[in-house]
This record gives structure tokens, C-alpha cells and sequence, in this order.
């Protein structure tokens, strides 16, 4: 039988517009939308929908907003019969999927998110930092020139989305030099990327350890499937481990190929993004070209969708 892997995107998924035709065409996405914005305080549904841009960016806005529209797609999905034999999600998406695989309420997942999404922006406005995406080096490489840098301060692997694309994260200079010395190594690009901060680097240590405390009054229930952790890239039922995995993904890198390679090995042979944009889509096809990959980020391709 076919098994189908359902990833949630994370944070630079977004977009002005999101969701305004799930809003418009849905009573269960009304739902869900108007209990999000009474729960956060916040117009979610006005900078989703109409943005600017500049506001839909910010941390404590981006992060609530994907993740709202990403379980109403689930839930859509779900009613129409669609579940996955396995989650997995990129960094905030985590949260997604924990609220797919029915380990965590919508509503305990939002407001984890929001305390999430506050603490990192806190963290990022305290101790400014950067993010980097290289292309055309592979892990083993990227992490070898850090360990070699001269330069004093914070730089870390953040994420590993594909086979040839890295992203570091750190101190804004060091990161910034590092670009240089990867260029040189052979990277065919070093691209800084326009984030809030230093996300998955030991710049987030003190959002992580704010977020400990939510985590710890939170109820995990055992998933309905198996979830892959960004930390480990490993599925787990486990309700501690899912709570301490979540603890420790701030300050952790985000190992996506891996995670990809070992669902790929677990069986799954589809993989559906459930959430704004198509940045998974794209990660998935460069670590295999030998599954199916969709999603459904607007309301018509939840009309179109189909793969049984």
C-alpha cells in the first residue's frame, strides 16, 4: 500500500493573500481564523490576507499566520478524507504536524506558536544575528570551513533543506565573513537571507528556554502516526520526546535531507505540502527524484488534489 507523508512549511513561506480564499470559501477555515484572532490578540486574518508585507514578516505575525492556515489545510484535507501514514514539518512546522499527527490541540498548538514566535523576535531584537543559504556544498564541507574561521562569534549550521543547500546562522558579521570563506571553498552561491534573526543558532537560547516552560505545562498526546523530529530527523510516538525535541529545536539545525531520506526509507512514496508556498516541494525533488511531491497552498488545489 502507498504511503503518503503530509510536510508542513515553515517560516519565508509566506505571502500577502494567504488564505483569503480558504476565508472566503470555507466555514470550517472561518472557524478556525476567527478563533486564532481571538486567541492571539492580533488581526491575523487582515495581515494575512491584505498585509503589508512588512508586518506579515515579522516573527510574532509570520509564524502564528502559517501555521493557522496550514492546520485549516489539514483539517480541509482531513475532511475530505485525505490522512497521512506519517508527518513531518521544517522548523515552526513542526507545530503543524503535531496538530495533524493529533498529538497536540489546535488551540495548545497556537498558543505554543505564539509564545515561540514572541521569544524568537525578543531574542533576534536582544542579540541581532543573520541567516545565510549556501548552494553547492554539502554539509561535511560548510560545517569543515566553520570549524577553520578565525573570526570570533556565533556561526552555526541552521538548516540542512537539501543535498547542495545549507543554511548558517549567527552573529550578522561573522555569518557575513563566513559567506566569503565559502564562496572561495567552491559554493556557487551565498545568499543572506531576509529573516528576523538567528533562528536555529545558540542566539535563540533564550527564547528556547522561555518556550521550555509552555512546553512543559502543554499535553502530549501519543500521535495517530509517526512524527520526524527536525533534531533527530528520526519518527517518534513518544509524547516526552516530542516535548523535548521541540525544546531543543531552537538552537538545533533543521536536518530536512535527512528527515526526506529516512520517511523515503519508512515507505513513503508521496509527499503532500500542506501550507502556504511550494518550498517543500522543491527541497523534497532535490533530495529524490523518485516520489511523487504536490500540495495544496491555495483553495483550488484542494478542489484538484488527488493521488489515491
Amino acid at each position: 500500500m502507498t504511503k503518503v507523508a503530509f510536510i508542513f512549511p515553515g517560516q519565508a513561506s509566506q505571502f500577502v493573500g494567504m488564505g483569503r480564499d480558504f476565508y472566503e470559501s470555507s466555514a470550517l477555515a472561518r472557524q478556525y481564523y476567527d478563533l486564532a484572532e481571538t486567541r492571539l490578540g492580533f488581526p491575523l486574518k487582515k495581515f494575512s490576507f491584505e498585509g503589508p508585507l512588512s508586518e506579515l514578516t515579522k516573527t510574532r505575525i509570520t509564524q502564528p499566520a502559517i501555521f493557522v492556515l496550514s492546520c485549516i489545510i489539514f483539517f480541509e484535507l482531513k475532511a475530505r478524507g485525505y490522512l497521512p501514514d506519517m508527518v513531518a514539518g521544517h522548523s515552526l512546522g513542526e507545530y503543524s504536524a503535531l496538530v495533524a499527527c493529533g498529538a497536540l490541540t489546535f488551540e495548545d498548538g497556537l498558543d505554543l506558536v505564539k509564545i515561540r514566535a514572541e521569544q524568537m523576535q525578543i531574542a533576534s531584537e536582544q542579540k541581532p544575528g543573520t541567516m545565510a543559504a549556501i548552494v553547492g556544498l554539502d554539509y561535511d564541507q560548510v560545517k569543515k570551513i566553520i570549524s577553520e574561521s578565525n573570526f570570533s562569534g556565533i556561526c552555526q549550521i541552521a538548516n540542512c533543506n537539501s543535498p547542495n543547500q545549507i543554511v548558517i546562522s549567527g552573529d550578522v558579521y561573522k555569518v557575513q565573513a563566513l559567506m566569503t570563506d565559502l564562496k572561495k571553498a567552491g559554493a556557487k552561491m551565498a545568499v543572506e537571507l531576509s529573516v528576523g534573526g538567528a533562528f536555529h543558532s545558540d542566539l535563540m537560547q533564550p527564547a528556547s528556554e522561555a518556550l521550555k516552560e509552555a512546553l512543559t505545562k502543554t499535553e502530549f498526546k501519543t500521535p495517530d502516526c509517526p512524527i520526524y523530529s527536525n533534531v533527530t530527523a528520526t519518527a517518534t510516538r513518544n509524547p516526552q520526546e516530542i516535548r523535548n525535541r521541540l525544546y531543543q529545536q531552537l538552537t538545533s539545525p533543521v536536518l530536512w535531507t535527512d528527515t526526506i531520506r529516512n520517511m523515503i526509507a519508512d515507505g513513503a512514496e508521496i509527499f503532500v505540502e500542506v501550507g502556504p508556498g511550494k518550498v517543500l516541494q522543491g527541497l523534497v525533488k532535490r533530495t529524490s527524484a523518485d516520489v511523487n511531491v504536490t500540495g495544496v497552498s491555495k483553495f483550488s488545489e484542494l478542489e484538484q488534489i488527488a493521488w489515491n
